[in-house]
């Protein structure tokens, strides 16, 4: 089924798809058979790829890997997009957000996987297995898992007289905000960040979105969805109370001097965290520790926030020789200890629970030095667990990395000046997504 109307309203600006029509079109190659030179052409962000490239070149030396980053992830889509509308130009293999996945798939623009992936299921942590699933078809292989954990600043907490390992409850991690917050620091900061918004909804077990095998019949349930009300309920006084830095932006300037200077005194996030806070808070160094995630009542559930896939397009003509490449680059021992290495959580199993993995105590920065980031910790131990308790089963919208580019427009204001509630603009948004919708041809329900 093909939305034409909404990869248009997706497209960006012209110079982005200028950019790429350069790279060779994917159709016109010949099938490679494994024993053929072959060039693939790669689009990925992610730079750990780098090495685990190197790895797969060392095996199949006469498949050649033309490793393209298109940007941030919103400027690769942008460039897909532009790619698809023009009939040329696409990669052989792009990396996708898991939450983006069924918005290509179901576009008919990426390989089902089906055939070559049998009892691969028991080789992954369930959640990223399933994040990869659409109409329980594998359309991608994991590559970079997001579990989330709760991220803290130890002596920030010490001073607070707060506990982190003993919050298990939401209403356990309300009152620890507001101690947090005495001695003037945040427990989070959220300006309208729709990846959190979506990973609490999943958490909650929340199911606002269903999509008809068929891919014609949508539902949009935001507003009577239990999850989704109950964390904009809890979420709603947090905001109301001063307990979220709503003026912080996430990945800005700003934000990093908050992590460093300890006003920002934790983070519920994705386990990929790490890397990220030993080098844009280092004056934070052995402060430190993680923890499982708060929960509505404690109970030991969790989510994905952030994650990727490496996905074949459906274009592709070299079809067998990509596959080998991203069944290499997600499976194989030594892609996965190469992007381990560069600060990649791992998806499967087998690495997961490993000795040397949950042992670890120390974090890479990017000047190579390995850091006791988390004042001798073993972290992995804990993110580990995160990763085993994802529930499976999450669904995200057809159109979803259209509907988190807008969240802001409706949802924003409930952060920023405050002159709505959440409720209000949860509802605003869902009105606007069903909209978009039926334009996008579903039966929006």
């Amino acid at each position: 089924m093909k939305h034409a109307k909404g990869l248009k309203r997706l497209v960006a600006c012209a110079g982005v798809l200028a950019m790429f029509l350069g790279v060779t079109a994917c159709g016109g190659s010949k099938q490679s058979s494994g024993d053929e030179n072959v060039e693939l052409n790669v689009w990925a962000w992610e730079p750990t790829l780098k090495a685990a490239t190197k790895e797969f070149e060392k095996k199949y030396p006469n498949i050649k890997i033309k490793l393209q980053n298109a940007g941030t992830a919103k400027e690769q889509y942008t460039a897909l997009d532009n790619a698809f509308q023009a009939g040329k130009g696409a990669p052989d293999v792009a990396q996708i957000e898991l939450y983006a996945l069924s918005q290509y798939a179901i576009n008919d623009r990426l390989t089902d996987l089906s055939d070559r992936t049998k009892g691969y299921s028991k080789f992954y942590n369930p959640g990223t297995w399933n994040s990869v699933l659409v109409n329980k078809k594998p359309y991608g292989l994991p590559f970079g898992s997001g579990a989330m954990a709760f991220f803290y600043n130890k002596d920030v907490f010490d001073k607070a007289g707060v506990d982190a390992t003993q919050i298990k409850t939401w209403d356990q991690y309300y009152e620890a905000a507001k101690k947090i917050r005495a001695v003037g620091s945040y427990i989070a900061a959220d300006s309208g960040d729709a990846g959190f918004f979506d990973a609490m909804i999943w958490q909650a077990n929340g199911h606002p979105y269903k999509l008809s095998a068929d891919g014609k019949d949508l539902s949009i349930n935001l507003d009577s969805d239990k999850g989704t009300q109950n964390f904009i309920k809890w979420w709603q006084k947090m905001i109301d109370e001063d307990l979220v830095d709503t003026k912080t932006v996430i990945w800005t300037e700003d934000w990093n001097k908050s992590l460093n200077n300890g006003k920002l005194a934790s983070a519920l996030i994705g386990c990929w965290i790490p890397t990220t806070l030993v080098n844009v808070a280092p004056d934070q160094a052995g402060k430190w520790r993680v923890t499982t995630m708060p929960t509505q009542d404690g109970s030991a559930v969790n989510s994905n926030h952030g994650g990727s896939s490496l996905a074949i397009m459906a274009s592709s003509k070299k079809t067998d020789a990509a596959y080998k490449y991203i069944d290499f680059i997600s499976r194989n021992q030594a892609s996965i200890d190469a992007r381990v290495a560069g600060g990649s959580f791992p998806d499967d199993v087998k690495t997961t629970e490993s000795k040397k993995f949950k042992e670890a105590t120390t974090v890479k920065n990017t000047k190579g030095d390995d850091i006791e980031y988390f004042g001798g910790q073993k972290y992995n131990e804990v993110l580990a667990k995160a990763a085993s308790d994802v529930i499976p089963g999450h669904a995200t919208l057809p159109f979803e990395v259209y509907a988190r580019t807008v969240f802001a427009d409706d949802v924003g204001s409930a952060y920023t000046d405050k002159k709505i509630t959440l409720k209000q603009g949860v509802d605003a948004w869902q009105k606007h997504l069903k909209e978009y919708g039926k334009q996008q041809g579903f039966n929006v329900h």
